[in-house]
């Protein structure tokens, strides 16, 4: 998560979206950053409202603005399926070694997701408390040259985007049958994407 202070915007960090590349590119021309732990660099709308707004904004200025990339919902879990499906993690509860891209997405479904599959969801991470869309610039991680241009006018600043915690490359069709299921058990993040190109961005 970016601050720009000066420029009234907060960037939020969606995982498997390129924002990883996009903060480092950032990094120094933010007021603030939140790298780490985890948790925290992936603030959600929800908790940046209950945990931070009031530290960053002041009484009488006008607020900053939230900003976020969002990912097609099966190239986003794809992307994931094959990120934990690394070396480096190989035998871990989280790896998904061994593991076909179905079985992934179904676990995903599941109301209490297996470690594996506990990747949480787009939708809920841009929502508000009342379940609206808590962001005022939603881009495509498709378009992200648009997110580029729109970061480098807002900010002052030409980017120079590398590419940085990149999934390992790797065919994840996903059947029929679970794509049914997919849009049917997860209509909230296919609107969502639909939201976003409805944008045009």
């Amino acid at each position: 998560m970016l601050v720009f202070w000066k420029a009234r915007l907060v960037l939020l960090a969606v995982p498997k979206t390129g924002t990883t590349a996009l903060e480092e590119a950032l990094l120094p021309h933010a007021d603030s950053a939140i790298l780490n732990p985890p948790q925290q660099k992936h603030c959600t709308v929800k908790r940046y409202r209950a945990q931070l707004q009031k530290f960053f904004e002041q009484r009488g200025q006008r607020r900053l603005e939230l900003m976020a990339v969002v990912r097609e919902p099966v190239g986003w879990l794809s992307s994931w399926y094959r990120y934990r499906a690394r070396d480096a993690i190989s035998g871990t509860e989280n790896s998904t070694q061994g593991l076909g891209f179905d079985a992934f997405v179904e676990a995903w479904l599941e109301d209490d997701p297996p470690p594996f599959a506990k990747v949480g969801r787009q939708s809920r991470f841009v929502a508000d408390e009342d379940g609206s869309l808590g962001i005022d610039h939603l881009f495509s991680h498709a378009k992200l040259d648009l997110a580029v241009a729109f970061l480098e006018d807002r900010v002052g600043a030409q980017l120079d985007l590398g590419r940085t915690n990149v999934s390992p490359a790797q065919d994840t069709p996903l059947s029929p049958a679970v794509l049914d299921r997919l849009h049917t058990e997860a209509p909230e993040e296919f609107a969502l994407w639909d939201h976003v190109q409805s944008l045009g961005r």
